[in-house]
């Protein structure tokens, strides 16, 4: 979401076209009734962009007349993948001329990653200044905040084991077959879900699936992380509920999460707002003393980016192929355990979210690194810090 907001403030400067406030999807799998303003500050939003985009939060009713009188329906697409900034200018600038008003209802991932300075530098400005929550979930989640942190330090744990991402990775492991059989069904009933027959040992040892509750106890033991170690598990329901969890409580008994932390009054607002609740999640994971995401999928990217931003805090990226294969080491008693966490913590040597230049493959946008998980260009390394070695689709409309 914050990723495709930012992509369309940028196209529309491009354009120099005026942005509608976006229109949240409220059809996916979430189910999450949210606008923007329940989730976004419009007014900053809007101000605080006022001298690069024009945005207003509705269609004037003028334009809408128009289009009325001309008997003309609002004009619908899906721009382009990974689309350099002369696509806007030579293909969707003269259909927002012709239709006076273009609605983009694909937004992720619609600009390359190495675009121009300038527009990197404006997508940066939009996640990290303009884009700002409302004051109901700013306050909630700092209260979050403060709570861990009168606890001592804490690690945030972006547990995405989850039934939709499951069910989306084709991910199995330690499932029954009953189980197995609910995630591939919901798998082929979401129709965007384009890959649906796959196959989930092949997947694991590839490093495709998210680490299981039970592979993330080893991991943390192997990292050096032990029972006083706080944790804040920033995830929705865990499939499998208590009985999956089990393991990671026993290991780890200071696990906390926002359900347990606030009351039920204060979690209330936020009750059948998946959104929302993600929002809470990020807000505590941006301000932990560590983030560990056991998948790396949109939020453990866009996260990662804006702890880059706000000083290179902590971020270890899990370099999932590497630690199935010495788990499977271990419980083959290949290894002992004394070797698995020597094996673990030299395969994240270099994977702690330090300075590093963004990987770019011409004509592979897919398989380089993501822009808004490492936006360098917005980032105040020097030069001699960087590593030689080496982020839910919304709804938009612009008019002329």
């Amino acid at each position: 979401m914050r990723t495709g907001i930012c992509d369309m403030v940028a196209i529309a400067k491009l354009m120099n076209v005026t942005l509608v406030i976006p229109e949240l999807d409220k059809g996916s799998l979430w189910g999450d009734p949210s606008d923007f303003g329940e989730i976004f500050d419009t007014d900053h939003f809007i101000a605080s962009l006022k001298n690069s985009v024009r945005i207003i939060k509705e269609l004037p009713k003028s334009i809408s007349e128009k289009l009325e009188k001309k008997k003309l329906t609002r004009f619908y697409m899906h721009p382009g993948s990974w689309s350099n900034e002369s696509y806007y200018a030579n293909i969707i600038l003269p259909l927002v001329k012709k239709h006076t008003v273009v609605h983009l209802n694909k937004t992720d991932t619609r600009i390359v990653n190495a675009a121009s300075l300038e527009t990197q530098r404006l997508r940066c400005y939009v996640n990290f200044h303009a884009l700002r929550f409302t004051s109901k979930i700013n306050k909630v989640g700092q209260k979050l905040v403060n709570m861990l942190r009168a606890r001592g330090p804490f690690l945030v744990l972006h547990l995405r084991y989850e039934m939709d991402m499951l069910a989306f990775s084709g991910c199995t492991e330690g499932c029954t077959n009953k189980e197995a059989d609910e995630l591939t069904n919901l798998r082929h009933f979401v129709n965007w879900w384009k890959v649906k027959d796959i196959d989930s040992d092949l997947n694991r040892k590839l490093g495709l699936c998210p680490l299981t509750p039970e592979e993330t106890v080893l991991v943390l033991r192997g990292l050096g992380y032990g029972r006083d170690t706080q944790l804040y598990i920033a995830a929705g329901d865990i499939y499998g509920g208590n009985k999956r969890m089990a393991a990671l409580h026993e290991a780890f008994p200071n696990i906390v999460r926002k359900e347990k932390l606030l009351s039920d009054a204060e979690l209330a607002p936020f009750r059948n707002r998946s959104s929302q609740m993600a929002a809470l999640d990020y807000l505590v994971s941006i301000a932990s003393d560590v983030f560990i995401p056991t998948y790396y999928g949109n939020m453990a990217k866009v996260v990662e980016g804006h702890r880059r931003y706000l000083g290179y805090r902590k971020t270890i990226l899990l370099n999932r192929k590497a630690i199935v294969e010495q788990i499977d080491r271990l419980k083959n008693s290949t290894i002992d355990m004394r070797e698995f966490s020597l094996e673990i913590r030299q395969a994240h040597e270099d994977r702690t979210g330090t300075p590093f230049r963004r990987r770019q493959i011409p004509g592979l946008p897919k398989e380089e690194d993501y822009f808004y998980a490492n936006p360098e260009e917005c980032l105040c390394a020097p030069e001699s810090s960087f590593d030689s070695r080496k982020r839910l689709p919304s709804h938009v409309q612009f008019y002329s």
